[in-house]
């Protein structure tokens, strides 16, 4: 193949999440699965990829070195870059799509990525919480990757997510986070039970939760988590005899004694605790603060925030673990509470 036709097979995708470097390397490799690209054909040099792609030299460094470490890539010195090897067949090329970027999200990418081989070729998407964008994405990639690792949370629209996602081959799927309705066969799942967890944490929580009279959780409208969780601390509020509220406006919210918050978005939280530091009352004595998802800063704000949580590290690491393994795993993970000083 001659090098100006090298160009035709190479595709990069200036928004996606994944590194340019990377994106690179797996076109590559997938130009070689598919016989575009034969044994000992030459390269483009690192000057020639960093002008057609406008990307930095580094970058397509970066890829180069990327192919030479897992020995698909040989040089010759002033002479250039050369197909060194083509059997790479069982490649693994994982397509990753989150709903957002955010702490715990990049706990899971980065323990998957900790585990999984280095020859793979992992491609991740951000939707941003919008359907018609993640349906866009999958719809344009169908049968294109041997895994798909999905987090379905949406903002709207996704009442009918099953429908495009029950076009993946069930053997290819892994639903992490997130179960959702509709999803027939038999797939891969790594999960939390929200409803479940949120009431067993509380009832973890229930001796020191007593000096309380009025759970209050925050729910607006417009943010995006598992409603699952207002359902789970519903029906702990009614099992247990406690006051409560569901708060839908920040703005006009009251911070009184007596009164527990439960959190789930960071941006929440933020609002809550300039509300408490406007007031006299003392956070973990008169007010208590439950925050979702662990983070290292919420061990120091406040001298520490009371956690649900999930082990974000063990949902990255099961991930990689039903690839490598070939099974069809279902398997919740739970939740735990890490109580600190806020309550």
């Amino acid at each position: 193949m001659k090098i100006n036709n090298f160009y035709k097979h190479i595709d990069i995708n200036y928004y996606s999440a994944t590194a340019k470097y990377l994106q690179l390397a797996n076109a590559i490799t997938k130009a070689i699965n598919e016989g575009k690209l034969q044994k000992g054909e030459p390269l483009p040099s690192i000057n020639e990829l960093s002008f057609e792609f406008e990307i930095s030299r580094d970058t397509a460094e970066k890829a180069y070195k990327h192919l030479k470490d897992i020995g698909i890539l040989g040089s010759v010195p002033g002479k250039g870059y050369f197909i060194k090897n083509v059997e790479v067949d069982g490649h693994l090329k994982i397509l990753m799509l989150f709903n957002k970027l955010s702490p715990h999200k990049k706990i899971i990418y980065d323990a998957f990525v900790a585990n999984i081989p280095d020859t793979a070729a992992i491609d991740l998407f951000i939707f941003n919480n919008d359907f018609t964008f993640f349906k866009k994405v999958l719809s344009a990639r169908i049968d294109q990757y041997t895994h798909y690792i999905l987090m379905p949370h949406f903002k709207e629209g996704g009442v009918n997510a099953h429908e495009i996602i029950n076009t993946i081959p069930k053997h290819k799927l892994i639903m992490i986070d997130k179960l959702i309705p509709g999803i027939t066969g038999n797939y891969a799942a790594i999960y939390q039970d929200f409803e479940k967890d949120v009431y067993s944490s509380l009832e973890q929580a229930l001796e020191l939760l007593a000096k309380y009279h009025t759970l209050k959780i925050v729910s607006l409208e417009y943010a995006i988590y598992p409603k699952e969780i207002v359902k789970g601390f519903l029906n702990f509020c009614h099992e247990y005899a406690f006051d409560y509220v569901v708060i839908d406006n920040l703005d006009t919210v009251t911070i009184n004694a007596g009164d527990v918050f439960i959190t789930h978005m960071e941006s929440d939280l933020v609002v809550l605790i300039e509300k408490i530091l406007s007031t006299d009352l003392q956070v973990g004595k008169d007010v208590g603060v439950i925050s979702y998802n662990e983070s290292p800063l919420k061990k120091i704000i406040l001298n520490g925030i009371t956690t649900i949580s999930t082990d974000f590290q063990l949902m990255g690491e099961r991930a990689a673990q039903i690839i490598l393994e070939k099974t069809l795993t279902h398997e919740a993970l739970p939740s735990h509470l890490t109580v600190r000083n806020s309550l």
